[in-house]
């Protein structure tokens, strides 16, 4: 432990994470994780699905985003815990609920890793050398694992500079189209332009806006670190809802210009469609822009990492998987069984599907966990009582953010539902036999740090 880093105090816990975190940190945490890989991607994607006005589902899902966003910052400044979801769900509704939703959360971070070292041996590699993705994928993901166990604020001082490579390549996306349309070139027309030849405005938005959703989700990773954060009921809101609106000024910029310059169709058929800005404004070699993606792709991945061995931490602590799982590193203060375990899962996912199966379900597992977090803030502000030392969001908030849950999931395709509801119907069985097994088995004692 750093000289003047604090320990966790819950008298339950042993041992605790370090908090070594700022709000500062925090505040880069959360925008380097929203600020992934998705947004390289999936701006040509919502374009496919929603026409040329591609700004308007990247603000509705902003909206959507920043109302279950709220109801994280309710629980996380109430009950700073590793294990984030989970916790809140196990408080309100029991801890079968709460092993539901953990279960979600982890089977989400674990896939998504998988898909992003899947993602970084593809073809932004190949700009530089052809290796075959699954090596890479492993070299990855262990150099990853290594990183996470060293220390929390050594793996968020690389964020640090991950992050700001990242929002550097696209504040040059903004640059290169604003050189674009400086040359007269581009399409106004196309900033008004919803519907698809398949459906209509309005379906055509929120079948973008489920897209768009999946690029500001991010921010749900950073409430497993909230025990690990300095002042957390004061620093966490200010981080939270200050990344979300930088992350959202900058997806709008981003949209914004990518339809200016770039027609729709050619847009929406390319695999890297901020690659075609840069393209279009022919200053800056293309390799250049596939380096950043790279950086984009790691930093997701490091984070959504470290997220899923803090939730798996969390759970261990509390009993709803084996306890071994929350072995902490005696002087690093990291989680280094579930880093191992959840660095394992990964590798198995990376090596037997490709990319676009294991994303295929994240949108709806993180949407069945963020309908049971909205709905955890009702139930224990009635069961809690009128405590005010804490952020408290506006009852209005957490009732939409369950609709707008609702919503998106309506919108979401069904062989999606099958994969992701054969995933949840696995965590309910798995949910009924450790609850079974925690009722009739004695409290075992806390892991040691070893």
């Amino acid at each position: 432990m750093s000289p003047g880093a604090t320990p966790s105090t819950d008298s339950r816990d042993a041992p605790a994470l370090a908090r070594t975190v700022s709000g500062r940190l925090l505040f880069l945490f959360i925008l380097g994780d929203v600020l992934g890989a998705g947004v390289y991607v999936l701006v040509g994607e919502v374009a496919g699905a929603s026409g040329g006005a591609v700004w308007v589902p990247l603000l509705l899902a902003l909206g959507l985003a920043l109302l279950t966003a709220a109801s994280y910052a309710e629980l996380a400044t109430k009950h700073p815990r590793a294990g984030g979801a989970a916790v809140y769900t196990t408080r309100a509704f029991g801890p079968l609920v709460g092993f539901v939703v953990g279960f979600c959360m982890l089977a989400a971070g674990v896939v998504s890793v998988a898909a992003l070292a899947r993602a970084f041996g593809g073809d932004y590699l190949a700009a530089f050398v052809d290796l075959p993705v699954v090596p890479v994928a492993v070299v990855f993901l262990l150099a990853l694992a290594a990183l996470n166990a060293r220390g929390i604020r050594d793996s968020l001082r690389a964020n640090v500079v991950m992050t700001c490579i990242e929002v550097g390549g696209l504040v040059l996306v903004v640059v290169l189209g604003l050189v674009v349309l400086a040359r007269d070139g581009g399409d106004a027309s196309r900033l008004t332009s919803l519907g698809t030849p398949e459906s209509g405005p309005v379906a055509a938005v929120l079948a973008g806006s489920v897209l768009a959703f999946y690029s500001f989700v991010g921010f749900e990773t950073s409430v497993n670190v909230a025990e690990e954060v300095r002042d957390p009921r004061r620093s966490y809101p200010r981080a939270l809802f200050g990344a979300l609106a930088a992350a959202g000024v900058v997806y709008l910029a981003v949209g914004v210009v990518a339809s200016l310059v770039v027609p729709t169709d050619v847009l929406a058929s390319s695999s890297g469609p901020l690659l075609e800005v840069v393209r279009e404004a022919g200053i800056v070699p293309p390799v250049v822009f596939a380096a950043i993606a790279l950086v984009a792709v790691a930093n997701g991945a490091l984070l959504t990492g470290i997220m899923s061995s803090r939730l798996t931490y969390g759970m261990a602590r509390d009993g709803a998987v084996p306890r071994g799982l929350a072995r902490v590193l005696p002087r690093r203060r990291t989680p280094w069984v579930a880093i191992l375990v959840t660095t394992a899962a990964s590798l198995l996912l990376a090596l037997t599907g490709g990319v676009a199966d294991l994303a295929a379900t994240l949108v709806l597992l993180l949407l069945v966990v963020f309908t049971a977090v909205n709905a955890a803030v009702l139930v224990l502000r009635r069961r809690d009582g009128g405590s005010t030392d804490h952020f408290r969001a506006p009852t209005v908030l957490p009732v939409l953010g369950i609709a707008s849950c609702v919503l998106l999931a309506t919108q979401v395709e069904g062989g999606v539902w099958l994969r992701g509801g054969v995933l949840v119907v696995i965590g309910v069985v798995l949910g009924v036999v450790s609850t079974a097994l925690r009722r009739r088995s004695p409290r075992a004692p806390e892991p040691s740090a070893r």
